[in-house]
C-alpha cells in the first residue's frame, strides 16, 4: 500500500483482516481460587506472603471474572473486540501440577470459549501466564527439567478439550518476567534472588514452549506462537563505547537471550558466557536447540516502555539483569504511565522494524501494550485522555512500521478491565474497562469507547 492509499476520512487504516482485541490473564482476573477443584499457584502464595504484594492483596476474588465472564464477554462484544487472549490457570487443570485432568477446570474455558464464538470473538488461549501450581514450585519450579515437559503434557490435556473451537495458541507469556523477575530480582513469583536459577528458568522456560509447539502441531494447532515482552535498548551516548556495550549486554538479557533461541536456533554467544558463569552449561542437553525452535506462525510482541542505559565504573549489576556490572539506567526526559515508566511510542516502531530486519519472514503480533494511569469514576464516567493519548501515539507508531515493511498482524490492548496487577496490587490501573472492586461494577471508560471506534474503522 501506499501512503494516499491506506489513509481514510477517518485516519490511518490498517490491513484489512488485522486483528483487534484485548488481553487479559488468569491470575490477574478470574478469582474463585479454591473453587471447583483448583489448588494454589505460586502467585497464590508469593500474595500470602507479607511485603510481597501491595496492602497484601491477592487474587483470591480479583475481578471475580470466573463467576462473571457472560458478562465481561457481553461487554467485549458491545466494544466491537474482534479477538480475546486469554490464559489458562494451569493449577485449575491439573492441580497437582501432573497427574489427572480435573475436568471442572476445563469446564469454565469450555463455557468462556462457547460464549465468545456465540459473541463473534475470535478465543486466543495463552497456556502459561506465571500461574505455575505450587507443588511443581516445591520440586524446584522452572529451575527443575522435568516441569518443561509437564508443561507440554498439560498444554496437550488443554488442547484436548478446546483445540476444536480455538484457532490461535500462545504458549508462554513473558518469560523474561517468569525467570528474572521471579528467580533472580523477586520482584515476582515465586520471589527468589539466585541469578544462576533464573538462567536455569530460562531456559527450562524455551524448553517448555519448544516441547508444547510441538504437541500443539501434532495434535493440529492451526496457530502456535509464543510471546515475549520485548524493550528497545539504547545507549545514552552511541558513540561511547562502553555506552554502547552496556546497550548490547541489556539487550541480550533482555530480547536476545529468548528470541534468538526460539527464532534462530541458537543462543547469542554473549548470553551463553553468562549463562556459563552463573549457571554453568550442564543444563543444555544436546537437541534442545531444535526443540525450542519450533516453527511457529507469530511472534507475540508486548511493548511498554524503551529501556534506555550507560556504562558506570564500580556500579553493581542491577538484580533483574544479573552481570550488569557496571551498568546504569539513567533517567529520561520523557512522560512517564502510572507505573514510572517512560512513554515513548517511537520505540514501539523502532522495535518492530528491528524484529523484522533480525528475524525476517516471522509475521508479528501485539499480543499487549498500554498504560497504567490514576482513573477515578466520576458520574458514571471515566475521563482517560492520558490512555486515549499513549494508545493513539502507539497504534501511529505501529502503522509507521507497517509502513516501512513489518508484517505486523494485529493489536491486542492491555488490558480489557482493571485487575490484580501482580505485585502492585489492584493500585495500579490498566484497563479499558473500570473495575469497581466492592461491587464488581464494570463501567467502560472514555478510552474503551475510543478504541471501538478505532476497531470499527480499522483505523486510528
Amino acid at each position: 500500500m501506499t501512503q494516499t492509499d491506506d489513509r481514510t476520512a477517518t485516519g490511518l487504516a490498517f490491513p484489512a483482516g488485522f486483528r483487534w482485541g484485548v488481553a487479559t490473564a488468569s491470575y490477574q482476573i478470574e478469582g474463585a481460587a479454591s473453587e471447583d477443584g483448583r489448588t494454589p499457584s505460586i502467585w497464590d502464595t508469593f500474595a500470602r506472603t507479607p511485603g510481597r504484594v501491595h496492602l497484601g492483596q491477592t487474587g483470591d476474588v480479583a475481578c471475580d471474572h470466573y463467576h462473571r465472564y457472560a458478562d465481561d464477554v457481553a461487554l467485549m462484544r458491545d466494544l466491537g473486540v474482534g479477538t480475546y487472549r486469554f490464559s489458562v490457570a494451569w493449577p485449575r487443570i491439573k492441580p497437582d501440577g501432573t497427574g489427572p485432568v480435573n475436568t471442572r477446570g476445563l469446564d469454565f474455558y469450555d463455557r468462556l470459549v462457547d460464549a465468545l464464538l456465540n459473541a463473534g470473538i475470535d478465543p486466543m488461549a495463552t497456556l502459561y501466564h506465571w500461574d505455575l501450581p505450587q507443588i511443581l514450585e516445591d520440586r524446584g519450579g522452572w529451575t527443575n527439567r522435568d516441569v518443561a515437559y509437564h508443561f507440554a503434557d498439560y498444554a496437550s490435556a488443554v488442547y484436548a478439550r478446546l483445540g476444536d473451537r480455538v484457532r490461535t495458541w500462545t504458549t508462554l507469556n513473558e518469560p523474561w518476567c517468569s525467570s528474572f523477575l521471579g528467580y533472580s530480582s523477586a520482584d515476582h513469583a515465586p520471589g527468589r534472588t539466585d541469578p544462576g536459577a533464573a538462567f536455569l528458568a530460562v531456559h527450562h522456560l524455551l524448553l517448555g514452549h519448544g516441547l508444547a509447539a510441538h504437541e500443539l502441531r501434532a495434535a493440529g494447532a492451526q496457530e502456535v506462537s509464543v510471546t515475549v515482552n520485548l524493550s528497545p535498548v539504547t545507549p545514552r551516548d552511541a558513540a561511547d563505547q562502553h555506552d554502547v556495550a552496556a546497550a548490547q549486554l541489556v539487550d541480550g538479557l533482555h530480547n536476545r537471550i529468548f528470541l534468538d533461541p526460539i527464532l534462530r536456533g541458537r543462543y547469542p554467544a554473549d548470553m551463553l558466557e553468562l549463562v556459563a558463569r552463573f549457571a554453568g552449561l550442564g543444563h543444555i542437553s544436546d537437541g534442545d536447540d531444535a526443540v525450542i525452535a519450533a516453527p511457529i506462525d507469530f511472534l507475540g510482541v508486548n511493548y511498554y516502555a524503551p529501556t534506555h542505559v550507560a556504562a558506570k565504573v564500580g556500579a553493581p549489576a542491577t538484580a533483574k539483569f544479573p552481570g550488569s556490572e557496571g551498568v546504569i539506567f539513567p533517567d529520561q526526559p520523557l512522560p512517564v504511565t502510572g507505573m514510572g515508566w517512560p512513554i515513548e511510542a517511537d520505540g514501539l516502531r523502532r522495535l518492530l522494524v528491528r524484529l523484522a530486519a533480525d528475524y525476517p519472514s516471522t509475521p508479528l503480533l501485539i499480543t499487549e501494550n498500554g498504560a497504567s494511569f490514576p482513573d477515578f469514576a466520576d458520574n458514571g464516567r471515566v475521563a482517560d485522555d492520558d490512555r486515549i493519548d499513549y494508545l493513539r501515539t502507539h497504534l501511529i507508531a505501529a502503522h509507521q512500521a507497517i509502513q516501512e515493511g513489518v508484517d505486523l498482524r494485529g493489536y491486542l490492548a492491555w488490558s480489557l478491565m482493571d485487575n490484580f496487577e501482580w505485585a502492585y496490587g489492584y493500585e495500579k490501573r490498566f484497563g479499558l474497562v473500570h473495575v469497581d472492586y466492592a461491587t464488581q461494577e464494570r463501567l467502560p471508560k472514555d478510552s474503551a469507547l475510543w478504541f471501538r471506534e478505532v476497531i470499527a474503522r480499522n483505523a486510528v
